[in-house]
């Protein structure tokens, strides 16, 4: 296993604070291997476009995640450039992927309405 560099113990709880919502903690585990937008975490989710808004808030306002503008969608992505990157991998790379729930989506036939 790589060296992690040590993360402050402030920073590492809000992180893990952050990381304790099993929304966003899925959001983030679906985000290490795919971009999405919100409208996919809605249908993934099953709740409300307000409330996945407040969770990329959320995640966004502590510069774990990127967005980006495609046409009239905006994807989100990890913010690989966190100085806290690797301590929030470690923690992603601990849980099972969750792939199941984007290729649902693309059965459904609901992923490519946001390319």
């Amino acid at each position: 296993m790589e060296d992690l560099q040590l993360v402050d113990i402030n920073r590492g709880s809000r992180i893990l604070k952050l990381l304790g919502d099993p929304t966003r903690l899925t959001m983030m585990k679906l985000l290490q291997s795919h971009d999405c937008c919100v409208c996919e975490f809605v249908s993934i989710f099953s709740i409300s476009q307000p409330a996945i808004s407040q969770h990329i808030r959320k995640l966004k306002d502590a510069r774990l995640v990127n967005e980006e503008r495609r046409g009239q969608w905006v994807f989100y992505s990890l913010q690989k450039n966190h100085p806290d990157y690797s301590f929030v991998t470690a923690v992603l790379d601990q849980l099972p992927d969750q792939n199941r729930l984007v290729s649902e989506l693309e059965a459904q036939g609901l992923r490519i309405s946001c390319t």
